[in-house]
């Protein structure tokens, strides 16, 4: 077949097509529109095919991009999706989320001179494709085995090893305290970004593909909850993939008042009135509404927040970051859709204080500048003096990261040791924690991270998991699932 592909010395890189501003202010759809199927074929045809493709280097799962750009350009689509989900458990969600612009697009060898190839969108339309024309089947393993794992948490790490799992045969168990799947692909990210529906599908294509979901179920020793020495009971072996919620605190005068919420809190008030759950009390004053809202922090999920204040209907939204653009942590594709959509951002400047009289009615906030390099080579930020400024809140959001819960508190098990940020520790190849026969993966293990980390880790914890159970011989566990 003739090969179509070094076209980007004449076709411009392009993007699917961008709602409005105004028009996605307006509610949570995802805010690109599908590729035509010419469209992707003329993007896909971009790729320079280079003999070290940096793109996959650069991706944490060493996704074979230019084997399946080539396949899109030459309209083998249903090829092109086998490429993809061969590396990839979850491709039409890496597409739509992942920073591509900081991995794979980032490090195309043709972005000095020309624009990188547009990766991420020909990803997720290769992926929703696929599904379109139902060759994305169930996992059907060739034999059963008669051994069981337990998956605790239903997140991108947790569903990433129930997958690969599945398909090696085990019998695949999977607990999650919320009522849905997908963790903070449901209720951590706005629907604008990846809307829920698509979480759904893979659910009920893990469902149909004999993985069993007990979802409401904590582990621990409260009311309703699985004590750890039981679920391990249960189970050959055990997968830690519970990811980081404990929201990171700021302290200074006034950091008590109420109107200062946690990024999280918010944002899954948020998804939950999105997907027609009644709120309790507590968290329906979670709207921007009318606000004026401020939000701390420079990241990805400082992003969400903001972005989801604007479609709520916030008076004004400001976004309060102590370093300059260029030292975002954040993605820059997302920076820009929020500053298309209405947001302030306010660089070089940090908190010092919020004022108000038992509601928050403001920030004090200064103005920093930046100093030399860190141990990291990040530069450090220093404030300028006699430089503070207020900023009218209603409404203050604290997005400054995630850490890890103290597990081995809350599920009594000493034996399982955390590092000196409270992440599991496990082994540098095996991801078995100090506990035998129990691994982590994902932000668990790893600190707050990508979806793509988790996905990747998920898969090879499941590696790991397969090899431990069969040179262990381990006898069937006990299945009293009740």
């Amino acid at each position: 077949m003739t090969n179509k592909m070094l076209k980007f010395v004449s076709v411009q890189q392009r993007q699917p097509e961008k709602r409005t501003a105004e028009d996605r202010r307006a509610d949570f759809d995802e805010i690109y529109t599908d590729f035509a199927p010419a469209g992707a074929v003329e993007q896909a045809s971009r790729c320079s095919q280079c003999g070290v493709p940096f793109c996959s280097v650069h991706c944490p799962l060493g996704n074979n991009i230019p084997d399946w750009l080539m396949l899109t350009a030459q309209g083998r689509l249903e090829e092109a999706y086998g490429v993809s989900s061969a590396t990839n458990s979850f491709p039409e969600i890496c597409g739509r989320i992942c920073p591509q612009d900081r991995l794979c697009e980032g490090n195309c060898v043709i972005e000095p001179g020309f624009e990188s190839v547009t990766i991420g969108a020909v990803e997720r339309y290769i992926t929703d494709t696929a599904f379109e024309n139902g060759w994305v089947r169930p996992t059907r393993p060739f034999a059963e085995r008669a051994e069981s794992v337990g998956i605790v948490g239903a997140g991108p790490a947790g569903l990433a090893a129930a997958e690969r799992l599945r398909a090696a045969g085990f019998q695949v168990h999977v607990y999650d305290r919320y009522d849905r799947v997908g963790g903070l692909l449901v209720y951590g990210i706005p629907g604008f970004k990846l809307e829920k529906h698509i979480v759904a599908r893979r659910h009920d294509l893990l469902v149909e593909s004999g993985v069993v979901f007990h979802l409401g179920q904590g582990i621990g020793s409260g009311e309703g909850e699985l004590s750890f020495d039981a679920l391990r009971a249960r189970h050959n072996a055990l997968l830690i993939a519970t990811g980081v919620y404990k929201s990171r605190e700021i302290g200074g005068p006034g950091a008590g008042l109420a109107g200062i919420e946690r990024a999280l809190d918010y944002l899954t008030a948020s998804n939950r009135r999105s997907l027609g759950d009644t709120l309790p009390a507590e968290a329906q004053a979670l709207d921007a509404k009318g606000k004026n809202v401020v939000v701390l922090g420079g990241g990805d999920t400082a992003m969400d927040c903001v972005r989801t204040a604007i479609r709520q209907g916030a008076k004004s939204v400001r976004c309060l970051y102590r370093r300059d653009k260029a030292n975002m942590p954040g993605s820059a594709r997302e920076v820009k859709n929020a500053e298309e959509e209405g947001v302030c951002f306010e660089w070089l400047a940090a908190p010092e204080a919020f004022v108000g009289d038992g509601h928050v009615t403001g920030v004090r906030a200064t103005r920093m500048k930046l100093g030399l390099p860190d141990a990291s080579g990040r530069q450090s930020v220093e404030p300028l003096e006699g430089s503070s400024f207020t900023l009218e809140a209603d409404l203050v959001i604290k997005a400054l990261g995630f850490d890890p819960e103290p597990l081995p508190q809350l599920w009594a098990q000493p034996g399982l040791e955390v590092s000196r940020w409270g992440t599991l520790k496990v082994g540098q190849q095996d991801f078995q924690t100090t506990v035998p026969g129990v691994f982590a993966a994902g932000d668990i293990v790893r600190g707050a991270s990508l979806v793509v980390w988790a996905i990747k880790d998920g898969r090879e914890a499941a590696a790991s998991i397969q090899q431990w159970i069969e040179a262990n011989n381990t006898a069937p566990a006990a299945q009293e699932q009740g």
